[in-house]
């Protein structure tokens, strides 16, 4: 299932994450995904992406969960574009825990930004340098 996703971008647990029955809290996972995400799109884009003048809001998100995650796990989230519209990019997303030289499943997910101007937050166009690099993450199941 990894193959699916043209990114596996790191990120790891912290002591924090875990909630009083010693796991991840669920809340925390959709954190995962968005600096997967977002710490993607700067390496990619090579751009402080805060300063563009058209900034990614979070219009909507989604997460199934299908395995217990604990600190101090280190994680794998996997990033493919299943939307690449005019002013939004719908991500699909998957949190994978690194066990030994093996990845296991421990969510699946969406995360729908809107690009929208930095002064009025009205929808504007993505901005080229995003667009640029999202299109890396466009699989063959990808709508435009």
């Amino acid at each position: 299932m990894t193959q699916q996703y043209p990114v596996l971008w790191p990120v790891p647990t912290r002591w924090a994450d875990n909630d009083h029955y010693g796991h991840v809290n669920n809340v925390t996972y959709y954190a995962y995904f968005d600096t997967a995400v977002n710490a993607w799109l700067i390496d990619a884009t090579g751009t402080d992406i805060r300063e563009l003048p058209a900034i990614g809001i979070v219009a909507e998100t989604s997460c199934r969960f299908h395995a217990s995650l604990s600190f101090p796990d280190l994680l794998r989230v996997g990033l493919r574009i299943a939307r690449l519209g005019r002013s939004s990019i719908t991500y699909d997303l998957a949190i994978y825990r690194e066990a030994g030289d093996e990845l296991e499943l421990a969510a699946t997910g969406t995360f729908v930004h809107v690009y929208v101007d930095s002064g009025t937050r009205k929808p504007v166009e993505i901005p080229e340098v995003i667009r640029k690099a999202a299109t890396a993450l466009v699989t063959d199941t990808t709508e435009q």
